[in-house]
C-alpha cells in the first residue's frame, strides 16, 4: 500500500505519474524519447539497460516492467534479460552492450563512478557518443525512477501476467497511454 492517498489504483510509477500530472507528462515524455524514440540503439536494447538498472537498485516493479518489456523487444527473450539481469559481464551480448552496461552500472553507484576507461571501452568495441549519452542518461532516470516508485511505496503487482500485459500495451502503443490525461 502506497505511503501516501493517490487517488488512483494504477500500479507502480503509472499511480504516482497520475498523481502529480504535471510531472507525470515529463517523466513519460522523457521515457516515450529515450525508450522508443530514434537512437542508434534498438528499442530492446534501450529496455534492457533500463532493465538491468532497476534490477541492480532492486526495485521490483520496474525491474519486473522493464524485464517484460524488453523481453518482448529482443529476439533472444526473456532468456537474455534474465542472464543479463542476474551477470551483466557474462551474458551473451556484443561486446558494444556489455560496454554500456558497464557503464549504466557505473551511473547506478553514481554519476562520478563513471571512468574515462568505461567511455574509451565503449567507444572501442563501437558506441558512438550519442549511444553512450543515452546509456548514462537511461541509467540516470531509472535510478529516479526506482526511487520514486520505491521511495513512495507504490503498488507492485506479484502476478507475472500483469507485466507482460504491459509489455504488450508499451510495445504496441508507447509510454503516451502512461500519461496523464490532460
Amino acid at each position: 500500500m502506497p505511503y501516501i492517498e493517490l487517488g488512483n489504483d494504477s500500479p507502480g510509477i503509472v499511480g504516482l505519474l497520475r498523481y502529480r500530472p504535471e510531472i507525470g507528462r515529463l517523466i513519460g515524455e522523457m521515457a516515450e524519447v529515450l525508450l522508443r524514440g530514434p537512437s542508434p540503439l534498438t528499442r530492446g536494447e534501450r529496455e534492457l539497460i533500463a532493465a538491468y538498472v532497476s534490477s541492480l537498485n532492486e526495485c521490483r516493479f520496474c525491474a519486473s516492467s522493464h524485464r517484460a518489456f524488453a523481453a518482448a523487444q529482443l529476439p533472444e527473450g526473456r532468456t537474455l534479460v534474465d542472464q543479463v539481469c542476474a551477470d551483466a559481464d557474462a551474458a551473451p551480448v556484443t561486446d558494444k552492450i556489455r560496454a554500456l552496461l558497464r557503464i549504466a552500472r557505473a551511473v547506478q553507484t553514481g554519476g562520478r563512478s563513471v571512468r574515462a576507461d568505461h567511455i574509451t571501452a565503449a567507444r572501442a568495441a563501437g558506441a558512438i557518443d550519442v549511444e553512450i549519452h543515452d546509456t548514462v542518461l537511461i541509467a540516470a532516470m531509472f535510478c529516479l525512477a526506482n526511487r520514486y516508485v520505491d521511495g513512495l511505496a507504490a503498488v507492485t503487482p506479484t502476478d507475472p501476467a500483469s507485466y507482460e500485459e504491459a509489455a504488450a500495451r508499451i510495445v504496441a502503443h508507447g509510454y503516451g497511454e502512461l500519461l496523464p490525461d490532460e
